[in-house]
């Protein structure tokens, strides 16, 4: 294990911390300024620092603490500039993903809670690859950082964001919600929480964790499927959770917190794309103050499925609509630049093992 970051102590922690070190917590505010909203990667050389916290800040960074970051490993940018990928290296080489995608008026963050996951969607290419860990407060949280830190260099700020990205957010429970709690607070990023959205593919523990503890994000859920027996063969997690656990969690959350749940439905060509699989969505979802939002299905290599045909989509859309419910086809972004969870880090992988697996030959030959 590394040496904690500063990036990984909430506020709360901060304040605790400077209190052990004999250093008034009253000083902690600054510091969340500085690092959180004035987003500055060296603290320790401002000069406009509380003398007191000037003197701690330079103790601990030289032994107890660091300001350890992830690096930003690759980047691509779409062709029409909307969307911006990071690859992100870890302290252990451990890599995950941020997108930036912008939209009409709005900026969004896409961001990782794992590095792999342990859900194995079989058409998601983080799922493909397996769980390996969960990321800290601070890996969470600066992945927001970033994000901010980008759009701000042009002239932009992030208003939205999504826990969509690598890993599932609701088996790294505890993390994930104290970042969640640090990326609100103010003065710092400041983002409000009914712009942030929370996605899992189903771990019903989670929800109803999440229900009880009444946290102010907005709830969605990767459904995809409104069978039990073609959810599990696209999401494994569904034999564990099946659909009547699934949905009774749902309307749990929904009528304890008034809150409308959102459900994701990747279109995918001849595998729920039919006038059948509407009429079962509809049933299933039947009294439920629900949005659907649909995705045309973003190609991974080890996935044979294809996305649903534009017209196929559009009726699906209205079909859902004419049932009355709210029903959104996403729009589609960042493809050229594999904007899909876990697609640049998969590809990455890839090329690195071919590259090795030549060198092999060529020492053998």
């Amino acid at each position: 294990m590394p040496i904690e970051s500063l990036y990984d102590l909430n506020f709360k922690a901060l304040q605790a911390r400077l209190e052990v070190d004999g250093v008034r917590p009253v000083h902690a505010v600054q510091l969340w300024k500085i690092l959180y909203h004035e987003l500055e990667m060296d603290p320790a050389a401002r000069s406009d620092l509380s003398p007191p916290l000037e003197r701690w800040l330079r103790r601990v960074l030289e032994g107890s603490l660091t300001l350890a970051r992830p690096s930003v490993s690759d980047r691509l940018d779409s062709s029409d500039g909307l969307t911006k990928k990071l690859l992100l290296r870890l302290y252990d080489g451990q890599e995950i993903e941020t997108v930036v995608m912008g939209y009409p008026g709005r900026f969004t963050a896409c961001i990782s809670s794992q590095a792999g996951c342990a859900m194995g969607c079989v058409f998601c290419a983080t799922g493909q690859m397996g769980f390996v860990r969960h990321l800290s407060h601070g890996e969470i949280v600066t992945q927001v950082i970033e994000a901010q830190r980008l759009l701000r260099a042009e002239g932009h700020k992030l208003r939205n964001l999504v826990l969509m990205g690598m890993g599932e957010p609701l088996h790294n429970y505890e993390a994930v919600m104290s970042a969640l709690a640090s990326v609100c607070r103010l003065p710092g990023i400041g983002i409000a929480p009914s712009r942030i959205s929370v996605s899992t593919v189903g771990v019903v523990p989670g929800i109803i964790r999440f229900t009880e503890e009444r946290l102010p994000y907005s709830l969605a859920i990767s459904l995809h499927a409104a069978t039990d027996a073609e959810r599990s063969a696209l999401l494994p997690v569904n034999q564990r959770w099946p659909l009547r656990e699934l949905m009774e969690a749902c309307r749990y959350y929904s009528l304890q917190l008034q809150r409308k749940v959102f459900f994701g439905w990747t279109l995918i060509a001849g595998k729920n794309d039919s006038p059948e699989h509407v009429r079962v969505l509809v049933e299933l979802l039947r009294g439920l103050d629900a949005h659907v939002n649909l995705i045309r299905l973003n190609h991974t290599a080890g996935f044979a499925g294809r996305t649903s045909e534009e017209a196929s989509a559009n009726a699906f859309h209205k079909a859902v609509q004419d049932a009355g419910i709210p029903c959104t086809i996403r729009q589609f972004r960042g493809i050229d630049v594999a904007a899909g969870c876990g697609q640049l880090r998969a590809t990455r992988q890839k090329s690195s093992e071919a590259g090795s697996a030549r060198l092999k030959t060529l020492s053998a030959s």
